[in-house]
């Protein structure tokens, strides 16, 4: 594994270089105090670490806003390691592994570990497709996402499978917002679907997806209609 930690304390990351050092399979181990540094170090990179290691707070920008970043600069895993347990429930919307609380021990840390390895033993999803709880599938089998609290629910009927992320942060995804589009504040549809659209009054419409399911499109998202053409 290559593994970046990103802590502003010096002593947060020696402990967990220390921790690391245990690990056989950590075959490099980067370093860095706060975000901007830690996305200069990653750009710098011949590829991207396998896992980062993310504090909360840290000047210059909280860890939560960096693993978005990481994840579009290629890092596959995150895990936080923070003081701070009030960030546990946006930490894992963002889909991280794990959440460490200071200090972890060595056996919590070679749990979260475990999982990471288990994550990176998957095939990196190809473009076009994506993994939910080991499940590899097809963006463009999936004809509409609605929302459920925290969660979405992918619909590629008759089966539909439920991710622990929210719609918004769902569509904030790279090359998602291009292929879902949002019709409605509780669900965004895959617009090679739509078999037929009902004009209804007062702004809003019905659409038919190939499945035969139907979507309202809402008067606060009647402009997507006009990227809408069955």
């Amino acid at each position: 594994m290559r593994i970046l930690i990103v802590d502003d304390e010096p002593a947060a990351r020696a402990r967990l270089r220390r921790l690391l050092a245990a690990e056989a399979d950590v075959a490099e181990l980067h370093e860095a105090p706060d975000a901007p540094a830690a996305l200069a170090l990653v750009r710098a990179l011949a590829a991207p670490p396998d896992l980062a290691l993310l504090d909360i707070e840290m000047p210059g920008g909280n860890g939560v806003q960096l693993a978005a970043a990481l994840r579009e600069a290629g890092v596959r895993c995150v895990v936080f390691s923070t003081a701070h347990a009030e960030h546990a429930l946006q930490a894992f919307e963002l889909a991280a592994l794990d959440y460490l609380l200071k200090p972890c021990t060595a056996e919590r840390l070679a749990a979260a570990l475990a999982r990471v390895r288990e994550r990176l033993a998957r095939p990196a999803a190809a473009v076009g497709e994506h993994w939910v709880d080991g499940q590899r599938l097809r963006l463009a089998d999936v004809q509409w996402i609605s929302a459920a609290d925290n969660y979405i629910e992918l619909h590629l009927p008759p089966r539909s499978l439920l991710e622990r992320v929210t719609l918004a942060e769902a569509l904030q995804r790279p090359g998602w917002a291009a292929r879902f589009l949002r019709v409605h504040r509780s669900h965004a549809v895959n617009a090679a679907h739509v078999q037929h659209i009902e004009r209804l009054p007062g702004g809003e419409a019905l659409l038919t997806l190939a499945c035969g399911a139907t979507l309202r499109v809402s008067r606060g998202h009647r402009a997507a209609l006009d990227q809408l053409a069955p």
